[in-house]
């Protein structure tokens, strides 16, 4: 098979949660032991750092590999979900695993795991943790793809674990309380190993702390004691300026308001890292910080697509991320000033909790309703009615880059536009803009 061939095989024989929801998801460890096996327990050929949370996981993963890399260390890291290509998720000091690789994993390994009927998810970590293994990384972040205890993911055993947050997501598979969802995303502190927490509620912190407890692990909740003295935004360059504790000035090239507390978090787990054994400058996470983009390959948080109008794209995709996209677009409003119009491509998938985030959008912005395209989107004419009982009110478009491109004809160089609500929907910007 060629490559092109063989990604579709993955998606089309095996459930791929990403695409079809519900169905491309499956509970338990089985498969993946079995899998594990097959390839004699690849994980425990290098060290990982092991990262969960309903939001802020994947940027937290992208720099702690960045600072990691600019110590000169050779670093895997796994991620999900892609936006352009299935090569994303895999990368080992920001390369993506080659066309090749992937097609003679799957030529040589399908007859081994067709008969166990594995989910997408499941057959992509195990060649994720086979690929590090044999290319010999120093160490590799892991991102949980969804929950934590039940994930397959969970088989390695960590020098770190972290948690970003909790917030309602997923509830179908996790539980519909934020007592519930922070017990499963606990089912990756592993015992006697440090786990370093971003942020809780009244209904999350016991669980972390009772787990923790239970293995004796130590915890660090890292809102307790900021490492952060104050936050400046440089407007002009798309970037924050943070004056921290111990680490001097950094400047993070990641600019969502939710980046604030995701910086803490990272800067919290540097002397956890180093106590493994890992040497790691004040310099090193500077330049960490700087240019995780580049040194990663990093999409969609926050990401400039347009100096005229500007124009933003973001991958938050539920009521926890909306609470800070939502506080950063009404910032925007207020920027404006009556000066420009604030410009919204939005789409969603339809399993999340669509109210949350559409009761928490400026009323004060022209929306371009859309879908992306997979078979989860939901349909563009529904959101718009959706939209209408929230005085959220525009035209709906067929895809995403029509509405965007809907959105740019209507500007002047005064407007800003915010394209999100879905992963997906970013993903079918940036591949459009990309051909």
């Amino acid at each position: 098979m060629t490559y092109s061939e063989t990604i579709e095989y993955l998606y089309n024989r095996v459930p791929m949660f990403q695409k079809i929801g519900a169905g491309g998801y499956k509970e338990g460890l089985d498969n993946t032991l079995a899998l594990d096996k097959h390839f004699d327990h690849p994980h425990r050929k290098f060290k990982t750092i092991h990262i969960a949370g309903t939001n802020g996981k994947g940027s937290c993963s992208h720099t702690i590999a960045s600072i990691l890399q600019n110590a000169g260390y050779k670093v895997g890291l796994y991620t999900s979900p892609h936006l352009i290509d299935f090569r994303e998720r895999i990368r080992i000091n920001g390369t993506p695993v080659s066309r090749e690789y992937v097609t003679e994993f799957v030529a040589r390994h399908r007859a081994f795991f067709e008969p166990l009927h594995p989910s997408f998810f499941e057959v992509t970590t195990a060649m994720a943790f086979k690929y590090f293994a044999d290319n010999h990384v120093d160490i590799a972040i892991i991102e949980v793809g969804l929950g934590g205890r039940l994930d397959c993911t969970n088989i390695i055993s960590p020098i770190l674990s972290v948690i970003t947050n909790i917030s309602f997501d997923h509830t179908q598979f996790l539980g519909n309380t934020l007592a519930k969802i922070a017990s499963e995303k606990a089912g990756i502190i592993k015992p006697h190993t440090p786990v370093v927490i971003g942020e809780t509620v009244s209904e999350t912190k016991n669980v972390f702390l009772s787990e923790a407890q239970r293995v004796d692990s130590p915890i660090i909740f890292s809102e307790e004691t900021p490492e952060i003295i104050s936050v400046e935004a440089d407007l002009k360059n798309n970037r924050f300026i943070y004056k921290t504790k111990n680490f001097g000035t950094i400047t993070g090239e990641l600019c969502g308001l939710c980046q604030k507390k995701n910086t803490n978090t990272i800067l919290h787990t540097m002397p956890l890292i180093a106590k493994c054994g890992f040497n790691i400058t004040p310099q090193n996470i500077k330049d960490g910080f700087a240019s995780v983009c580049e040194t990663t390959g990093l999409m969609g948080r926050w990401q400039k697509i347009s100096d005229s109008p500007l124009a933003i794209c973001d991958t938050g995709h539920n009521e926890g991320g909306f609470r800070y996209i939502s506080r950063q677009l009404k910032e925007k409003i207020s920027q404006l000033n009556d000066k420009g119009t604030l410009r919204i491509v939005f789409g969603m998938v339809n399993d999340k909790d669509i109210s949350a985030v559409l009761s928490q959008l400026p009323t004060k912005a022209k929306y371009y309703f859309t879908k992306a395209s997979i078979k989860r989107a939901l349909n563009e004419n529904e959101l718009k009615l959706k939209a209408a009982t929230f005085n959220l009110k525009g035209n709906s478009f067929t895809s995403v880059i029509d509405a965007y491109h809907a959105a740019l004809a209507e500007a002047d160089s005064n407007d800003f536009i915010f394209v999100g609500g879905s992963s997906y929907v970013v993903a079918d910007l940036l591949s459009d803009l990309l051909k």
